[in-house]
């Protein structure tokens, strides 16, 4: 079931994202004749009075068409004024922007529900263990030796990790005094308790590493609260945090990305995560979803080609030009963006799938 959720939360924020380009268009009188989820041959349409309505085979995002961009709707004539590419670079803009927009609008609206409906968090209750929220790469050592993230380590070297801040420290500091040596761990992952063997490597700045976070094991208690203002507060705040360490992400991908690119994810791993988050606690799906819906933000509005970056980026050009660059020039550099991308999500996809761990049992 945590899976089916987690493919269902996906499936929602690329519906936002489209419906955000749908609705800017609408709402500004532009033709719309096309809403697509997913990609590929259509499972099931609707054709409304104006637009046809699409959910396709393969379930990777999604688009909102227009008239002419296509060359298959002749119904209007080249100047309408509702068209599209007739609308000045403003209106334009606006429409390319609101898939970004509605993702972001969209996260926060996230963390009100969570904050309405769970409540507020107040205390930290601990309990025994420290909490992998993250595992940095496939490669590291804790990848290696099969730690995931949600993982709780209940006992390094047969001591106990109980309730409290200080096993973060003990557990570093049995780390620390053993590289390139073997330290036995207790993982506690959902239900089940696993042995597993890791050796630390030595960081560029010459400590023995396994390459996770690692936070104090608990939850929070949380207490619903009257007060409007202040769950708006909350949402603010956590959206804030949620924006700003994802921002870093990508700008640490951009410019150290040989050693970062490893935790670049395909679909199939983020499910694979988002399922053991949910499996440990349905709650974190919250946390999950805006933290999704921030990234699919933050990719689509990089000035890549196929993204809606790629397309601010020719209208940028054409406000300063005065015009627009030649249509073949732009289909052929957003055709390549397109190649590139597919290529790269395949690849993606294949190395997620390799190392799932049913994938690999099959093939011990």
């Amino acid at each position: 079931m945590s899976v089916l959720a987690v493919i269902s939360v996906i499936a929602l924020l690329i519906f936002v994202h489209e419906l955000g380009h749908f609705l800017a268009a609408r709402l500004q009188g532009i033709h719309v004749n096309r809403f697509s989820i997913g990609f590929g041959p259509i499972l099931w349409k609707f054709q409304g009075s104006r637009t046809e309505y699409a959910l396709r085979a393969l379930p990777l995002g999604g688009f909102v068409g227009f008239p002419m961009d296509e060359d298959s709707d002749t119904s209007f004539a080249p100047d309408d004024p509702n068209l599209l590419q007739n609308r000045p670079v403003m209106d334009r803009a606006i429409v390319m922007s609101a898939g970004v927009i509605a993702n972001l609008l969209f996260a926060y609206l996230v963390f009100v529900i969570q904050f309405t409906s769970v409540g507020v968090p107040q205390d930290f209750i601990p309990e025994p263990g420290v909490l992998i929220p993250q595992v940095m790469s496939n490669t590291s050592p804790a990848a290696q030796a099969g730690i995931k993230a949600g993982d709780i380590i209940l006992s390094v070297e047969n001591q106990p990790l109980n309730q409290g801040e200080e096993n973060v420290q003990v557990l570093i500091d049995a780390i620390q005094t053993s590289p390139n040596q073997p330290v036995d761990l207790l993982i506690q992952r959902g239900k089940q308790e696993l042995n597993l063997t890791v050796t630390p490597d030595i960081s560029p700045e010459g400590k023995p590493i396994i390459g996770v976070q690692l936070y104090p094991n608990g939850r929070f208690s949380y207490e619903r609260s009257a007060n409007p203002i202040e769950v708006l507060t909350f949402a603010a705040d956590e959206f804030q945090n949620v924006f700003v360490r994802t921002a870093e992400g990508f700008f640490e991908l951009a410019t150290n990305f040989s050693e970062t690119s490893d935790q670049v994810s395909s679909p199939v791993r983020i499910v694979e995560q988002g399922s053991t988050m949910a499996d440990a606690n349905i709650i974190s799906l919250f946390p999950f979803t805006a933290l999704i819906s921030v990234n699919l933000a933050i990719i689509n509005i990089l000035p890549l080609p196929a993204l809606d970056g790629g397309q601010l980026a020719f209208l940028l050009v054409e406000a300063l030009l005065g015009k627009p660059l030649p249509r073949r020039i732009q289909e052929s550099v957003m055709q390549t963006g397109l190649l590139l991308f597919l290529c790269l999500g395949s690849m993606l996809i294949v190395r997620d799938i390799s190392r799932l761990e049913i994938f690999q049992n099959v093939f011990q």
